[in-house]
């Protein structure tokens, strides 16, 4: 019998973490957007901060990568990105073909950060339409490899950085 999207994700979470777990997926139709070539996009996300949203983003991408699945792994924390120190590339600057960037590749997967544009040291001070903007150009101008399942790690809240997402991806949980 072929397990269902759920119970493969509970599955490769509990061989990976080695504890109990609920696992809610819900359906957005949000907007008409996708990124191209993926097949589907999850979210993870918590109104508070200091919970583990970026470990889990990271250990739900590698568990998935592990069972086959060819995942991407977006850093949508423009103000405190997590994921370059996490996959090891902090410091690590994504090449330029052309006018779209290649995302960096770690433990087989593709990732792509703010973290990896902009220097640690500089404060990013962007509101609103930048952040928009920078996440549409991070998104968007990214030459994505196409897959199975991007995840998007968020950060904590409720504020520019969510909506942007709802509006420019469409979720499948």
């Amino acid at each position: 019998m072929k397990k269902t999207f759920k119970e493969q994700l509970i599955s490769s979470l509990k061989e990976s973490i080695n504890k109990e777990i609920e696992v809610n997926i819900g359906s957005a139709s949000i907007s008409s957007h996708g990124i191209e070539g993926i097949d589907k996009i999850i979210m993870v996300a918590s109104g508070k901060g200091g919970v583990g949203k970026s470990t889990v983003s990271v250990n739900l991408a590698l568990a998935l990568s592990q069972k086959g699945l060819k995942v991407s792994l977006f850093d949508a924390d423009i103000y405190g990105p997590s994921l370059p120190i996490m996959t090891g590339k902090r410091g690590e600057k994504p090449s330029v073909v052309g006018n779209r960037l290649l995302p960096l590749e770690s433990f087989g997967m593709h990732t792509m950060s703010i973290g990896n544009l902009v220097d640690e040291n500089d404060a990013v001070i962007w509101r609103g339409p930048m952040v928009h903007q920078a996440l549409e150009q991070l998104l968007r101008d990214t030459d994505w490899p196409g897959g199975d399942i991007m995840i998007i790690d968020m950060p904590p809240g409720t504020g520019d950085t969510q909506l942007s997402i709802s509006q420019l991806c469409e979720l499948t949980g």
